[in-house]
C-alpha cells in the first residue's frame, strides 16, 4: 500500500509516482468495472485515513441509462450512500451535481439535508466529506469520505483527498471509457445474434409459404404487433417450432 499521510502536497514525486501507479495497476488487474470500483474505494478509504484512524469510502457514479454505481470500503460505508441515493440528496450527490467539495463537519449540528444527517449520525457517523470526480459527457462522479469523529477532516486532509480525487479520476475516465466499449460489444453481439433468429425465422416463413421474403418478414412483424412481444421472441418461437434442439447462435470473438 502506498502511504500518502503528512503535508497537503502529499509528500515526494516518488509518492506521487507510486499512488498513480497503484491506481493503473487497479485498471489492468481487476477482473471487471464492479471490482474496480470496490478495489478503488478500499484504496482510497486506506490511503487518506490520517495514522491511527479510520475512514469509510463510497465511490458513487451515474451514467446516462445505466444503473448507479455504489462502490464501497466497508459494509456500513455502503449503507450510508444507499440512503443518500434514497433521499435523494446529500453531501456526495451534490459535490456530484455542483463540481465543488461539500464538507460535512459535524452532522449534529449541520442543518443541511436534516433526514440523511439524522440517518447517518445513527450508524455513528461525526463527519462527511464529497469530493467530485470529474469525468467526461453524460457520466459524473464522486468520493464519499466517512469519518467517526465530528470536525474528522483538517484543512490539510481536504487538500489531500482532492489531490487524491484528481489523479482518481484520470483512472476513472479510463475504466469507465473500457466499460462503454464493453457495453458496446455487448450490445452489438446481442442484435447480431437478435437479427440472426430473424432472418432463419423469416427463411421459415418463406419456405413454409413460398412466399417472398418482404411478405415473410411482414408476418413476423404483425404477430409482434399483435401479440405485444418483441420481434425476436416471435422469431424465435417460429424457429423452435421446427426444431428439436435449443437455437444457438454463434459468433468468434
Amino acid at each position: 500500500m502506498v502511504a500518502m499521510h503528512g503535508s497537503a502536497e502529499t509528500g515526494t514525486a516518488e509518492t506521487q509516482d507510486g499512488i498513480v501507479s497503484h491506481l493503473q495497476d487497479l485498471v489492468l488487474e481487476t477482473s471487471d468495472a464492479e471490482e474496480f470500483f470496490r478495489e478503488l474505494a478500499v484504496f482510497s478509504a486506506a490511503l487518506l485515513a490520517p495514522p491511527g484512524e479510520e475512514l469509510w469510502c463510497n465511490v458513487l457514479v451515474v451514467q446516462r441509462k445505466r444503473p448507479v454505481i455504489i462502490a464501497s470500503s466497508t459494509a456500513c460505508a455502503r449503507v450510508m450512500d444507499q440512503l443518500q441515493v434514497a433521499f435523494g440528496d446529500g453531501p456526495c450527490l451534490t459535490a456530484m451535481r455542483s463540481g465543488t467539495i461539500i464538507h460535512v463537519q459535524d452532522v449534529f449540528s449541520d442543518q443541511r439535508w436534516p433526514e440523511y444527517m439524522s440517518a447517518v449520525a445513527s450508524h455513528g457517523i461525526g463527519s462527511i466529506l464529497g469530493i467530485p470526480l470529474p469525468l467526461e459527457g453524460d457520466s459524473s462522479a464522486a468520493l464519499n469520505i466517512y469519518s467517526s469523529r465530528s470536525h474528522g477532516f483538517s484543512s490539510d486532509d481536504i487538500a489531500r483527498a482532492e489531490l487524491f480525487a484528481e489523479q482518481s479520476a484520470k483512472t476513472l475516465r479510463l475504466e469507465l471509457r473500457l466499460v462503454r466499449l464493453q457495453h458496446a460489444k455487448d450490445d452489438l453481439e446481442s442484435a447480431m445474434k437478435s437479427r440472426t433468429v430473424i432472418d432463419m425465422a423469416v427463411g421459415i416463413i418463406m419456405a413454409q409459404n413460398r412466399c417472398s421474403q418482404e411478405t415473410a418478414m411482414s408476418v413476423l412483424l404483425r404477430a409482434s404487433s399483435s401479440r405485444n412481444k418483441k420481434l425476436r421472441d416471435v422469431a424465435m418461437a417460429v424457429v423452435e417450432s421446427i426444431s428439436t434442439r435449443e437455437v444457438v447462435t454463434y459468433f468468434d470473438e
